[in-house]
């Protein structure tokens, strides 16, 4: 009863914080923080941590563990810790900004959409065309370099394994990885939702044709792997953009519509990609999608404080970005594969092992230990409030509303992804330099056009 007496104070502490630092937790508003809580704490760690600590899970997972009782306790508290530290961190940043949480996120939601600053309508059109049609030269050239597309296999009917063949398509892929994470799985739905805006701002119809296209592509890239979550996040994405808008109105009804659909396609998805049919599987805590999501994201965490210091030596940082290992000439190693390799090395054998992502300060541990979780989990909460508080005093056009929503969704992914993305993610990195220089360079271009129009009519005058 301790557990549980422990959860429910952290519970209460951490949520009334989280509200603090999102101005609020409504369903109804959804925004970059209050989905961190839902999604990445709540949901997918918080709960089934209790049920571990409990000893209730009764997981495949947490079997794995040697010494459970004890590291039962150890992960429960880490996750407790989590679950303070970090939105303890974000309302700090709050206040060291100046930061109204509450005001600011309702003046956004009512503040109308605008144009990109400085640019003609044709100039903002042809750059984003330009740079579509790099994504479906992208998406072209994943097709080309992917063994297998999955989702193809479906459709045609094939004797082999889908998990294996969703393995197969990320693991042995041809092609440069970046091209196709950048330019064909993450450009396409962000250019679509740009698309999108512009259509609704300028009910010009080549926005909306473009944006058709785009849309087509971007659900492509979310479905080719047969992967059940991305097309719900791309989903989720697109209500985003309509709230922040007012397009959309969520109400308990309508929220309870759409949790329906969600769930009956869920349902769907597992039963025609994973072949499951046993209807107790859908109904159990630990099996299935509800055993997917409050189990399966916070369970390797438990393996990954259990194994690391005592069956796997910690990391020291191999598996930082690659791009800072190799400059030391180190191997690069994901936290994530190693325990996938150690815990379940038939899977990695037969090809249907990928790796056991987790909440992010797993990875953190296992790089730098309990040090690593603490220093982790007060970085990653100042950058996620700095990027929340970022978004929400920016411009609010079609260019920065995209990657505010696109991050609004992405970060609470990564959270239980893994730790080394917030130090250094080139998707990220790519992503923000390639529309932060096209809204630089559109504006400058403004600039020198109304500069030269200024001068020209000086001249006439003169």
């Amino acid at each position: 009863m301790l557990d549980v007496l422990i959860w429910l104070i952290v519970l209460v502490a951490s949520t009334l914080m989280f509200r603090y630092a999102a101005g609020t937790l409504s369903w109804k508003a959804p925004n970059l923080v209050s989905i961190v809580y839902y999604y990445s704490f709540l949901l997918s760690s918080f709960i089934g941590a209790l049920l571990i600590a409990l000893g209730m899970d009764d997981y495949y997972m947490i079997r794995k563990l040697f010494r459970p009782e004890e590291y039962r306790q150890i992960g429960f508290f880490v996750v407790s810790f989590v679950m303070i530290v970090f939105p303890l961190s974000m309302v700090v940043v709050s206040r060291l900004c100046g930061f109204e949480a509450r005001q600011e996120f309702r003046a956004y939601l009512q503040k109308p959409l605008s144009p990109l600053a400085g640019a003609t309508g044709s100039q903002v059109f042809y750059a984003f065309l330009a740079l579509s049609l790099l994504s479906f030269a992208a998406i072209a050239y994943m097709i080309w370099k992917t063994p297998t597309i999955p989702v193809f296999a479906l459709l045609t009917g094939t004797d082999e394994s889908l998990a294996a063949l969703r393995i197969e398509a990320s693991r042995h892929f041809a092609g440069n990885v970046l091209v196709r994470n950048i330019f064909a799985i993450t450009l396409t739905p962000l250019l679509s939702f740009i698309a999108y805006l512009f259509a609704e701002l300028t009910h010009e119809w080549r926005w909306k044709l473009l944006f058709i296209c785009l849309f087509v592509g971007a659900v492509f890239v979310n479905v080719y792997d047969l992967a059940k979550s991305p097309i719900f996040f791309y989903v989720m994405m697109f209500f985003l953009i309509r709230i922040y808008i007012g397009k959309t109105r969520l109400s308990a009804v309508k929220l309870a519509l759409y949790g329906g659909v969600g769930a009956a396609v869920l349902v769907g998805m597992y039963i025609v990609i994973q072949g499951v049919q046993d209807a107790t599987t859908f109904l159990s805590y630990n099996k299935g999608p509800i055993g997917r999501m409050i189990l399966a994201q916070i369970a390797p965490t438990f393996l990954h404080l259990n194994l690391f210091g005592e069956a796997l030596p910690f990391l020291y940082g191999k598996s930082l970005p690659s791009i800072l290992t190799g400059l030391f000439d180190v191997e690069n190693v994901r936290s994530a594969r190693l325990v996938m390799a150690h815990v379940f090395p038939e899977r990695i054998e037969d090809g249907t092992g990928g790796v056991l992502n987790t909440l992010f300060v797993a990875e953190a541990y296992a790089n730098f230990g309990y040090v690593g979780i603490v220093i982790g989990t007060l970085y990653v909460g100042v950058v996620t409030q700095l990027l929340y508080i970022g978004f929400l005093r920016l411009p609010k056009n079609p260019l920065f509303l995209s990657l505010f929503v696109y991050f609004s969704v992405n970060i609470p992914r990564t959270l239980v992804g893994g730790f080394t993305d917030f130090l250094f993610n080139p998707t990220w990195v790519l992503i923000v330099a390639l529309f932060g220089g096209m809204a630089l360079w559109l504006r400058v271009q403004g600039d020198l056009r109304a500069w030269f129009a200024t001068k020209r009519r000086i001249t006439d005058e003169g």
